[in-house]
């Protein structure tokens, strides 16, 4: 016992000391790196280059990464990972690195426990070697909806000053990746999903210290993967941890408030509210139209900084309030890094969100069409409803243990007709006739990917009248019948422009945000 115990005693003080890319113990250091892809590959990539001994343990195969792992030196198990590998146990790993998928009652991770085994994530491994070429300031996004567009926006208003700065983490760049970008960043703005933010510590060497931080909102999602609402919001709230600069937080969300007010900060952090009432000071807000910051300026409490118009936004599909509410929060971001507001507004005038994304995709018949796949939560779904007037839904898909009954609840009074989607319906379809048993309720029965959304958007036409938003915004996950939310807008694109033929406006509406590149 007391051999094991040494064993372990010296196995921390090791893992203690990497804390930068050119310390001595990752040579040799024997790590099992759980999940083959992005996230995990780029894991085992950035371990073999510092010399570690790595095996990959995944459930399926990637030829392309396997033929990769190999040239570099890393090793690879196929397992189903239902139960802890054999072959991992025997390695007696000093470290596991887990990808964002392993939920955190999985086998591999109570055996971990059980044998003193650490357990990082690829962020916290991120954040120890982010000096391999340039140690860059981080600023943490994280919330239920918005991420990737605030992320998107942070980096464009940043990028516009002059500023090297790298949108990456959950957005779909690996932080791995970007810090080891030969050229190096002066800031890293890293999405954060809550699986990302479970394994991260708040306190001792791979604890992350942000120069920024926000949690947009906070809504129940995940909850099959956390185990409870208490759970998912308690990872959230982890990244205002140790913040620097600026703890930015939804003035509308009373949670992200209590998170600013729990968290251990660095002396010197600054809470900034952000919501689209009348900003106090402090704070980014609205007044008549108008966007402000009255947060960093001398003379905040009787004088405020104009950023942009709600006007100006809207030829470009930017003043829907949710993303208004983005606008608020990435101009924070950038203006605790001290962009000026004059930078923020020209650059404001060349953002375009990203497809799928409350995208126009045809106004026919005075018939607006939009996509808003992205919306795979409740709450993104509620954002989407509140941004026009009378809509026939489509909706529907994997739920992930999140009851949808409130959101049908709120919004039946808005809406023409629902067309719910999906494998399984029954709780979308026993609250709509819950709660509106006169409103036309139709479901698409067609269980092949190829017919969903053409049989959607025939229903959806059948009922839709001039003056109508046919909106998919299915509030739930995709994997039931698509590849992810992407392949699912792509298909009501398709499925819509067949339907109409050439009926529709060749130009977009004039909200319609053009599609760019994630």
């Amino acid at each position: 016992m007391a051999a094991e115990l040494t064993d372990d005693a010296a196995r921390a003080a090791r893992l203690d000391g990497l804390t930068s890319w050119h310390a001595d113990g990752w040579r040799g250091l024997r790590v099992a790196v759980l999940g083959l892809g992005v996230t995990g590959f780029a894991v085992a990539d950035t371990l073999a280059e510092l010399g570690s001994e790595v095996t990959v343990y995944a459930r399926d195969r990637d030829e392309d990464r396997e033929r990769i792992l190999e040239v570099i030196g890393v090793r690879f198990a196929q397992h189903p990972l239902d139960d802890v590998p054999d072959e991992l146990v025997a390695s007696a790993p000093d470290l596991i690195v887990v990808s964002p998928g392993f939920r955190p009652d999985h086998p591999v991770l109570a055996w971990a426990a059980d044998h003193a085994v650490p357990v990082w994530g690829d962020i916290e491994l991120a954040w120890r070697v982010r000096d391999k070429v340039k140690a860059a300031e981080w600023m943490l996004v994280t919330g239920t909806n918005g991420k990737t567009t605030t992320v998107q926006l942070a980096a464009t208003l940043i990028a516009a000053n002059g500023v090297r700065v790298a949108p990456c983490g959950n957005i779909g760049v690996p932080v791995l990746d970007a810090v080891r970008d030969p050229l190096g960043y002066d800031v890293l703005v890293v999405e954060l999903s809550s699986f990302q933010l479970h394994h991260l510590p708040t306190v001792g060497p791979g604890a992350i210290h942000p120069y920024s931080s926000v949690c947009l909102n906070v809504a129940d999602d995940h909850l099959d993967w956390h185990g409870s609402a208490d759970a998912y919001r308690g990872a959230k709230g982890k990244v205002y941890a140790n913040t620097k600069v600026a703890c930015v937080y939804n003035r509308a969300d009373e949670a992200t408030r209590t998170m600013v007010e729990e968290a251990e900060v660095e002396e010197g952090a600054r809470a900034i509210g952000f919501g689209l009432d009348t900003p106090g000071p402090s704070d980014f807000g609205v007044v008549d139209g108008i966007l402000c910051d009255r947060a960093f300026l001398e003379d905040r409490r009787t004088a405020a900084l104009e950023i942009t118009t709600l006007d100006e936004l809207e030829p470009h599909g930017l003043a829907a309030p949710h993303i208004v509410a983005n606008i608020l929060a990435a101009s924070a971001f950038a203006r605790s890094y001290d962009v000026p507001v004059r930078v923020i507004h020209d650059a404001l005038a060349t953002f375009r969100l990203d497809a799928h994304r409350i995208e126009t995709v045809a106004v026919a018949g005075g018939i607006r069409w939009i996509d808003d796949s992205k919306a795979t939560n409740p709450h993104a779904a509620e954002a989407s409803l509140r941004a026009f007037g009378r809509v026939v839904w489509i909706v529907g898909g994997l739920l992930k243990g999140v009851d949808a009954d409130a959101l049908v609840a709120r919004h039946v009074a808005r809406l023409r007709a629902a067309v719910v989607i999906g494998r399984d319906r029954t709780a979308l379809v026993e609250a709509f006739r819950r709660h509106a048993p006169g409103l036309p309720l139709f479901e698409v029965l067609a269980d092949d990917t190829e017919n969903v959304m053409p049989d959607a958007v025939a229903l959806a036409a059948s009922v839709a009248e001039d003056g109508d938003t046919v909106l998919l915004a299915p509030a739930a996950a995709s994997m039931d019948q698509f590849a992810d939310y992407a392949d699912r807008g792509r298909r009501f694109h398709d499925a819509v422009r067949e339907r109409l033929g050439g009926e529709a406006h060749d130009e977009p509406a004039s909200d319609e945000p053009p599609a760019e590149a994630p």
